[in-house]
């Protein structure tokens, strides 16, 4: 497989002169498909001899360190790996440079990225954060305890549905839970599933004057539904468990359903890894009937902070890691089930990718549901579907996360919860200038 090429004629070459000199530091999160391309990285360096020093963290951690990174121009990083979220407001506060030469390279094929990732991370219509693997959200379920439990998953559930199933399914004695959603504090951990699901419910962050609607019948009825369903068919210290806590325990058989990030579809059907790898069903994200379904939509990218003092050895790199070069090496050395998802219609057109990920059209489908434009069943002021893409929204949502954890955690009532909440993000939005 060769390298495909950022920049053609005598900046090429200069870059190549100068390659072995130089060494790219990469910010990571610890999800199984990072971890993959660090591993199949040596191929990289191999090629151009340009070294790489890596920073894998858990996902808060990430988010923390690169934030405060790129926010006081640090420069320790020369690739971030940011979201969705991220990348137009860094964008538009002038902290990324754009992958100009990137999407120039007509090789690279800007064009065959899906277009509602390419969307959100572009800003005025220039790319500043290429997608190392695309998501929504929808439902992994065990096929075999779903018939032991006389029941059958519809293509759409309903969340009358999915608590029906998820208390039949549940099985103490052998230690199995009904269903595993996420707990864990964070904006990017608890918050974008529950704020995900409060769309299908009706609810919404905000009114059209950035009044905050925590005090809102839609907010209560799903926030008691979460922690109703956690607290009759949820695992045990829920309230610490995130996306790859979730993922162990349905790759140990412990969960009936899980309704979390399509990228996991890969993990949970390979049987290399997971021990229920050949009883998984998928399924759309439940609704309410009103229109919205509960799933998001998300992009982990590579982006360079303009602090960077190797802007071009870094878009080279970032090249290499997006490219559809990058699909076939993975292939070649995983299976197809196992490349990245969600980032390129060409993936979805490949009958090899097809045949082997069974999950393959409903990752699709998934994704084409969301709608960042309108993600709520009334209006408001912003876009974003689990997030709302405002600079203030990972402080408030974090501060949000953590009440809603507790309320999971038994350590104060959902009303209590939803009244901080209420008030903690009135203050903080006000103080913003957003309410007059």
């Amino acid at each position: 497989m060769k390298l495909t090429p950022v920049l053609v004629g005598a900046f090429t070459l200069a870059l190549a002169a100068s390659a072995s000199a130089q060494t790219l530091t990469i910010a990571t999160v610890n999800n199984g498909d990072m971890v993959r391309m660090q591993g199949l990285s040596s191929q990289f360096t191999d090629e151009t001899g340009i070294q790489l020093n890596w920073v894998v963290l858990e996902e808060n951690t990430l988010r923390q360190n690169v934030t405060t990174d790129i926010a006081t121009n640090g420069g320790q990083y020369d690739i971030m790996t940011i979201g969705t979220y991220e990348a137009p407001i860094w964008a538009r506060q002038g902290w990324l440079a754009p992958l100009d030469a990137l999407t120039a390279d007509p090789e690279y094929d800007v064009d065959d990225i899906l277009p509602p990732i390419r969307e959100g991370l572009s800003y005025e219509g220039k790319l500043y954060a290429a997608p190392f693997y695309g998501e929504s959200s929808f439902i992994m379920y065990r096929t075999d305890l779903m018939e032991e439990a006389g029941l059958e998953m519809p293509d759409e559930p309903t969340w009358e549905f999915i608590g029906e199933a998820a208390r039949a399914m549940t099985d103490r004695d052998n230690d199995i839970n009904g269903i595993c959603l996420r707990g864990k504090a964070g904006w990017g951990e608890n918050m974008a599933f529950l704020t995900a699901m409060s769309n299908s419910f009706g609810a919404r962050w905000f009114d059209e004057n950035w009044v905050p609607q925590f005090d809102s019948p839609e907010w209560k009825e799903t926030l008691d539904t979460y922690l109703s369903l956690m607290a009759d068919a949820g695992p045990a210290g829920a309230s610490s468990n995130g996306f790859n806590e979730n993922l162990t325990l349905f790759q140990q058989g412990k969960c009936g359903m899980w309704i979390d990030a399509t990228v996991a579809a890969s993990f949970v059907t390979n049987p290399e890894d997971s021990t229920v790898a050949d009883k998984v069903g998928f399924a759309l994200a439940p609704d309410n009937g009103l229109g919205k379904r509960g799933n998001w939509l998300w992009a982990w990218s590579l982006a360079i902070p303009n602090s960077s003092q190797n802007k071009e050895a870094a878009e080279q790199f970032i090249n290499w890691a997006t490219s559809k070069d990058y699909l076939a090496l993975v292939a070649e050395k995983e299976g197809w089930a196992n490349v990245p998802p969600g980032t390129r219609t060409s993936l979805y057109e490949n009958p090899e990718y097809q045949a082997a990920a069974p999950f393959a059209q409903m990752t699709l489908d998934s994704i084409n549901a969301a709608n960042p434009a309108e993600p709520t069943v009334d209006p408001v002021p912003y876009t974003g579907v689990q997030f709302v893409a405002i600079p203030e929204f990972a402080g408030i949502a974090t501060n949000v996360g953590q009440l809603f954890s507790a309320a999971l955690a038994g350590q104060m009532s959902a009303d209590d919860a939803l009244a901080q909440a209420q008030d903690a993000a009135t203050r903080d939005m006000t103080r913003a200038g957003y309410i007059k």
